[in-house]
Parts: structure tokens; C-alpha cells; sequence
């Protein structure tokens, strides 16, 4: 039998190298269709986009476009491979928002991890795209990356790792504390993890209602805290006046435990200290932050989430940029702000709650599926999540003003 490794370098591979190609969308069988296609006549939508470039939408594919754009800086769990390194992740990102939203993509990888360069490239190319996803940039220089990008350009900067990780986050966590009979302006939640998701993620609960005094973040020193003079201004946001200065110390009494670090670092102890009925998403892939089969054993009180497609209640990105995008593309969004990822927030949230149609069961194996304890998110290949979240997504695009098309 062939080893995973075998297995992926194979299907990376073969019969033709990658993941992604282009195609053409138009006829090229006759002379006359080529003349269309080029010159002479590709001319004539040359001259309408150099009047207006608003008809840059209309004549070209820029508006089904995305550009995911990476310096290689902090692919997947591999750290620092570097940017031509990160290409095959860049095209599973293609792969992804064409197979779940229909967005095109093209996949760049910058040859620089110097902020300003970064930036000029960015700048420089983005005209041919109707978004950009950032992907697999390390912190902080992520969060300095989306904002001065997004405050420059008029379409949307999207950085995944942050946001996206942040939307699929906040839509099971909604569902979670209420199975588990808990309010998410009540609860004490735990972030382990201080880096791009981890402070995204709590910047959306906050936006969802979250008391903020109520959030310890805790990274490879401790519990983000005032007493603590080596953070930087993102993490300074979430420093808070406590006692609690260890894990263990912000675990005690916790009613939400969020693992967004690495392995093993929640132990048996720590999970037992929390709060009744608690709530434990172990994020860290390939292994979470405490055994799925460990905790489960310790507690039956538990509601458990990981990173993992082997278990119940996966946290997929997958759920979140594709119809991100699509949402925003529909609507020639401007941008992607707080008020469209709570849209995706809730119409995600609301779905889990619905029955489970029967293509979906059959896709996973499954004879039934319900709303509980181990199904608080949906599957990513339910086909109502393409028209569900996009719509919600551009609704929110158009009620908050940033859209330049109609619902």
C-alpha cells in the first residue's frame, strides 16, 4: 500500500504538473472568432476600459478574480518555507474557491518577505483582480500588510489566516454555547495563540459581543497581561489587569478553551479546571492542543472541536473564503469588513441548525445527521452553503455601503 507521501507527490504530479490551469471562456474555432478574441477587435473593449475603468467588469474577468498572493512566510504548520515553496498551497487555495464558490484565481508568490517591497508589489498588480487574499504571512507583519492594503486599494484585502479562520471560529463557538445553555457575553474564553487568528478571532467575538474583559489571550509566555511589558500594539489590545499569568491559571474556571498554538499544550489537569459544561476547540493540526479521545474520556460534560476532518465538528476554513469572495465579487464589493463576516457568522451558524439533506449524508458516509454536540458546523460540501453565505454576505456588503451592484 502507498504512503501519503507517495500518494500526494503523485497526485501533485501526474498526468500534468499542479492543481489549477486556465481556460477559455469564449469561442476560438473560426478566423472570425480570433479576430474577436485579439486584434483587431480586442481593440474596441481596450478603448472602453481607457474611458472608464469601471468597464474593466464588464469586458474583462476581473470581477470573478482573486489573486492569492503569499511570501511563503508561514505556510500551513511548515513555518518559513519560503514563497516558491508555498505554491502548492497557494494552488489548493485556487482549487478550493473554484470548487466551492466558482471564484477564479491566479496564485502569486512574491519573492520577499520585506514589508514595504511586499506591499509595492501588491499595490502594482492589483488593478487586474476583483479581490485579494492574502495567505500564509507571519505575525504581526500580516496585520500591518491587510491594513495599509486595504486602505490603498477600492476592492477587497482579505487575509484568511485571520479572517477566515476567525468566521468558521465564531460560527461553531455561537452554536457551541448554545447547546451547552451559555451566553457568549457571560462566558470566560481562553485563546491560546496570539498570532494572526487568535487576535482575529477574538476581534470578531468581541464584534459579536464578547466581553472583552472576559478574554485571556495567553502565548508562548503567558496570559497577555498589563504587567507584561514585551508585546507588541496588537497584543497590547488584549493585555488585561488579572492574576492569572500561566495556562493553567486562565484555564481554571474557563468556560471556552481555543487552541490556535501546538501540540499537547493543554493538559488533563487544566481541562478538569474548567468551568462546568465547557466548551474546548483544539485547532493545532495535525495534533491538537489535547487529545480528542482523552478529553472526551475525562469529561462528558464536553463540547470538542478540532482542526481535524477525523473528527466531529471540523473548523474549516473552507466554510469561509469561498463564499467570502463570492459574496463580495457579486456585489463589486469595495472591501470585506466586520459587518459581512458576521453575516457569514450567522448564515453558518443557522444552517448547522437546519436538517441535513441526504446528498450531504451520503457524501460523508452517514446515515443520520443532527444538530448537538457533534455536529455544530456544516460539512463543507453541503451544496446550501453556496447559496446561504454569499447572499447573507452581500446583503451585509449593500446595508453597510460598500458595495457598488445591487443585492
Amino acid at each position: 500500500m502507498s504512503t501519503l507521501k507517495e500518494d500526494a507527490l503523485k497526485y501533485h504530479a501526474e498526468p500534468r504538473p499542479g492543481k489549477i490551469a486556465t481556460e477559455i471562456t469564449k469561442p476560438t474555432v473560426t478566423q472570425r472568432d480570433l479576430s474577436l478574441a485579439y486584434t483587431p477587435g480586442v481593440a474596441e473593449p481596450v478603448r472602453e476600459i481607457h474611458k472608464d475603468p469601471e468597464a474593466a467588469y464588464r469586458y474583462t474577468g476581473k470581477g470573478n478574480l482573486v489573486a492569492v498572493i503569499s511570501d511563503g512566510s508561514a505556510v500551513l504548520g511548515l513555518g518559513n518555507v519560503g514563497a516558491l515553496a508555498g505554491k502548492p498551497v497557494m494552488e489548493g487555495k485556487g482549487v478550493l474557491f473554484k470548487r466551492f464558490a466558482d471564484v477564479d484565481v491566479f496564485d502569486i508568490e512574491v519573492a520577499t518577505q520585506d514589508v514595504e517591497e511586499f506591499i509595492t508589489v501588491v499595490k502594482n498588480i492589483a488593478g487586474t483582480f476583483g479581490g485579494i487574499n492574502l495567505e500564509d504571512i507571519s505575525a504581526p507583519r500580516c496585520f500591518e500588510i491587510e491594513k495599509r492594503l486595504q486602505e490603498m486599494l477600492d476592492i477587497p484585502v482579505f487575509h484568511d489566516d485571520q479572517h477566515g479562520t476567525a468566521v468558521i471560529i465564531a460560527a461553531g463557538l455561537m452554536n457551541a454555547l448554545e447547546i451547552q445553555g451559555k451566553q457568549l457575553a457571560d462566558v470566560n474564553i481562553v485563546c491560546v495563540g496570539a498570532g494572526a487568528a487568535g487576535i482575529a478571532s477574538m476581534n470578531l467575538l468581541a464584534a459579536l459581543g464578547a466581553n472583552q474583559q472576559k478574554l485571556l489571550m495567553v502565548d508562548s509566555k503567558g496570559v497577555l497581561h498589563t504587567g507584561r511589558s514585551d508585546l507588541n500594539s496588537f497584543k497590547r489590545d488584549y493585555a488585561v489587569e488579572t492574576d492569572k499569568h500561566t495556562l493553567a491559571d486562565a484555564c481554571q474556571g474557563a468556560d471556552v478553551f481555543i487552541g490556535l498554538s501546538g501540540p499537547n499544550v493543554m493538559s488533563v489537569d487544566m481541562l478538569n479546571s474548567m468551568a462546568a459544561n465547557p466548551i474546548v476547540f483544539a485547532l493545532s493540526n495535525p495534533d491538537p492542543e489535547i487529545a480528542p479521545a482523552t478529553a472526551l474520556a475525562e469529561r462528558d460534560d464536553l463540547l470538542m472541536a478540532t482542526g481535524r476532518s477525523d473528527y466531529p465538528n471540523q473548523i474549516n476554513n473552507v466554510l469561509g473564503f469561498p463564499f467570502l469572495f463570492r459574496g463580495a465579487l457579486d456585489v463589486r464589493a469595495r472591501c470585506i469588513n466586520t459587518d459581512m463576516l458576521k453575516a457569514a457568522v450567522y448564515a453558518l451558524a443557522e444552517l448547522a441548525r437546519e436538517p441535513v439533506p441526504p446528498e450531504v449524508l451520503a457524501a460523508y458516509s452517514l446515515d443520520s445527521l443532527a444538530f448537538g454536540k457533534d455536529y455544530i458546523i456544516p460539512k463543507p460540501f453541503d451544496p446550501r452553503l453556496r447559496e446561504r453565505v454569499p447572499t447573507a454576505v452581500a446583503k451585509a456588503a449593500v446595508d453597510s455601503g460598500v458595495a457598488r451592484l445591487p443585492l
